[in-house]
């Protein structure tokens, strides 16, 4: 049983294009959920105990979204991206925008 999260939800025009892009960061599709052949798709990725839901739904989200995630290893996220990581007081990061444009801080916690 998974305990108690919140999970955000990013709103997404195409869920395969974005599912894609999600596992540039590590995610890896869980489950994909549309109600009919055709209709919105509503789906879960997941890196490890991280979870996102990706809906083409309109109302579900609104577009431009921001999620932080914190990550062990922010430096393989910016070589990934070609992003180079900022130095801040309360952790290395780097800032992505999805092919939606919801925006992604990633970042590493400084000791």
């Amino acid at each position: 049983m998974v305990g108690e999260q919140a999970v955000p939800v990013l709103r997404v025009k195409d869920a395969a294009v974005a599912v894609a892009w999600y596992a540039r960061l590590g995610f890896a599709l869980e489950w994909e959920h549309r109600f009919e052949p055709g209709f919105p798709v509503f789906a879960e990725v997941a890196r490890g105990e991280v979870r996102l839901f990706l809906s083409e739904h309109e109302g579900d989200a609104r577009p431009d979204g921001l999620v932080y995630l914190r990550v062990r290893d922010v430096d393989a996220v910016a070589r990934e991206f070609g992003m180079v990581v900022a130095e801040l007081p309360w952790a290395r990061e780097v800032e992505l925008r999805d092919p939606d444009g919801n925006r992604l801080r990633v970042g590493t916690p400084v000791a």
